[in-house]
This record gives C-alpha cells, structure tokens and sequence, in this order.
C-alpha cells in the first residue's frame, strides 16, 4: 500500500506545506530585493546537512509539500541534492522561486527523472527594464531563454513581474510576450516602499490609488484581448480568461460566510515558511521586517519544529482568528466592510503600521473599499463574471 493512501494522526497542529528558504544568497543584486547579493547580514544559507535536518523534521509533523525559495534557491551547491531529498522521503516540491539565470537543461532532466513537476515562478520586470531592476547586462535575455526552456520540457511557469512608476506602462506588451512564449500564469506585483528600494529608485513606487487606477486599466485591456494566461495582480484583482471570471481579491468571503473562527491569514495557517537562519515565520515577506525589528517567533535549531507546531508564539500568531484582531483594533471592529475583507493581508497590516501591531489593518483594503474600487472594477470588467459579489 502506498505512504499516500495511509491515515495518519499528529498530535501537532497540521501544516500541509513549508515554504523552505535553503538560502538567503543571490546572483543577483536587484533594486528592491532585502536578500540582493551585496546585503551581507542577511546572505546566510542553510547546509545541506540543515536542510535534512528540516526535512526529517517536516516529515515527522505532516509536512508533504514544499515551495523552495531563496535568495536565489539555485546558487546552493546541494540544490538539486535537497530536490532529491525531498522526494526520497516521499514529499514533493509543489512550486520552485527562482531568478532563472541558472535554469538549464540538466536540471529539468534531473526533475523530470525523479517526477518533480512544480510550478516554476521566475521573476520576470518588464520588457526594457528587467535588466535595470535586477542589476545585470543580460538578465532579461537569459531569463527569456529560461522561462523558453521550461516551456520546452513541459513544465508550468508563472513569471512574477514588479510594478513601478518606472515599468508600468510595459505591462501589456510584456504580457503579451510572456503569453506568446507558452507562460500560465503572469503575477504583477507592486514594488514597495522597502528601504533599499527607496534609496536605489527613489519616489518609483505607485501610489496606491496609481496601482488600483493602472492595474484596472491593464485589466480592462486585458479581457478585451485573446489572451489566454491567468493574470494575478497582487493583492487586488484575477483574472481567469478561458472562463472569462474575475475575482476581487479583497473580498476575502460573503457576509455569509463570514466566521470570527477564521484565521487572519489562510495561507498563514496552511504554510510553515522558514528563513534561512532557521526562523519560523508566518510568511517569508515578513522574515525581513523580522530581522530589522530583533524579532524571533522560534527557531527551529534551538527548538523542535514539532514543538513549535504544538505551543509558541509562532503558533499563536500563524493560527490568529479575525476574532483577535477584532479585539485588537477598533477600526475593523467598527468596520462595515470587515465581513467581507477580513482585515486584508496581515503582512501588509504589518508593514504599514507605525508600531510592531500583528493586527494592525491593512490599509490598501481600506483603500479599496472606502473610494469605490468594489463598483469601478465591476463596471470596468463587466463583460466577465465576479466569482464573488459583496454583499453588505
């Protein structure tokens, strides 16, 4: 009988999946990027025999999927060694982060032979400004070359493309490249105010109100074409073209559905990110303002990640219903909206508060419900369907 088809029982809380850092190294020394080369303090890598380590203890509390991330995952000599690990001990690796600089043949062979088939996010900023961002004289040649090689070999790409004041208006033909070259999937992303990326480009990131007002115009373009991959605009909006269906990503659930049981942050609840210092963290984009601000939730070198997963402020942080941060922060207590959006994302709450608040709203949310977003995107991409309606 197939480990698969088993039942098995935990004592811990189950996390299904880890998003595992194996190394805060990069090849690269991009514009907005905390792991960029040149940042030494936070350049640190797990060793292989770490890697292991995490793995074993992974495997002992019911982790079966793995996202593998960096710095840059492919610069770590034993890369394609964890790779292996990780399907000797009959998980999988379900999504892979990388630059695309170091993607070749061998590899994917060597996927394909151990029937490793993630999806393979390569970030990918615009045509004409790729190689600004990521600091290097061909990274938007070699990039293309990779996302091309990866469609050869069968495998699934999603390209993660930052958004600026500088790239915006590349947007439409950069996707219209990306969804000619065979890419499923396109995740714009809004560049944020990070220091680094304020000190190397300064004034360059949008504006909220310039991100809704550009991404719905994209958007409105978008749906009037034959494209045919799923474009996913950070933190706002999906759209789904072979079902002409778009989702507003700020409607967290209907009224009805809504539970102050709920966690904050699903993905929290389901995903165990560790950096590569050994941290736990909700998620990886916090794992920076983490460092920056002396914060640890728990380590899993100096503690049990079975421990961890039983009873620590990690715990209590990654499974916080909204009923918490109701009792937390008045605003959403009081807020009409706050059945439907759930707070928004957590991180952001975070980024954007003036103190070290967990529960802090996230004001983009508030943005977007306050000036009208709900009824412009509707009106906008009328001639496809809302997956999910607000109902006050």
């Amino acid at each position: 009988m197939n480990e698969w088809s088993l039942l098995k029982e935990y004592e811990n809380y189950y996390f299904p999946k880890m998003n595992l850092m194996i190394t805060g190294k990069c090849n690269l020394n991009c514009l907005h990027c905390f792991n960029a080369k040149d940042n030494a303090p936070l350049n640190t890598e797990l060793s292989y025999e770490q890697v292991l380590n995490i793995l074993d203890q992974a495997k002992e509390i019911g982790v079966h999927a793995f996202t593998i991330t960096g710095g840059e995952p492919l610069v770590h000599r034993n890369f394609l060694d964890i790779i292996k690990a990780i399907y000797e001990r009959d998980m999988f690796v379900f999504e892979l982060n990388t630059n695309g600089l170091l993607i070749n043949q061998k590899m994917l062979d060597v996927f394909k032979e151990i029937g490793c088939r993630p999806l393979i996010k390569i970030s990918f900023d615009g045509i004409g400004y790729h190689n600004w961002i990521r600091q290097h004289p061909k990274a938007e040649e070699l990039t293309i070359k990779a996302i091309k090689l990866c469609v050869k070999n069968g495998f699934r790409v999603k390209a993660q493309v930052q958004v600026n004041r500088k790239n915006v208006d590349v947007m439409m033909e950069t996707a219209k490249m990306l969804n000619e070259i065979g890419v499923d999937e396109m995740r714009i992303i809004r560049t944020t105010e990070a220091p680094r990326w304020e000190k190397n480009s300064p004034q360059s990131s949008l504006t909220i109100e310039e991100y809704y007002t550009t991404m719905l115009k994209f958007a409105e373009e978008y749906t009037r074409s034959d494209m045919k991959m799923v474009i996913d605009v950070w933190q706002f909006l999906r759209l789904y073209p072979y079902s002409k269906v778009y989702e507003l990503v700020p409607i967290a659930c209907s009224k009805d559905e809504f539970n102050i049981r709920i966690p904050m942050c699903k993905g929290n609840r389901g995903m165990i990110a560790v950096s590569s210092h050994g941290e736990v963290v909700p998620c990886l984009q916090m794992s920076g303002y983490f460092i920056e601000k002396g914060i640890s939730l728990g380590n899993l070198f100096k503690t049990p990640l079975k421990e961890l997963v039983t009873s620590s402020p990690y715990l209590d942080l990654a499974m916080a219903p909204l009923l918490k941060q109701i009792l937390e922060n008045d605003k959403c207590a009081n807020c009409k909206y706050y059945k439907v959006c759930n707070g928004g994302c957590p991180a952001l709450g975070l980024l954007y508060s003036k103190d070290v608040n967990f529960y802090h709203e996230d004001i983009t949310k508030c943005y977007f419900f306050e000036n009208g977003w709900y009824d412009k995107c509707n009106e906008a991409l009328k001639n496809w369907r809302l997956s999910k309606k607000m109902d006050l």
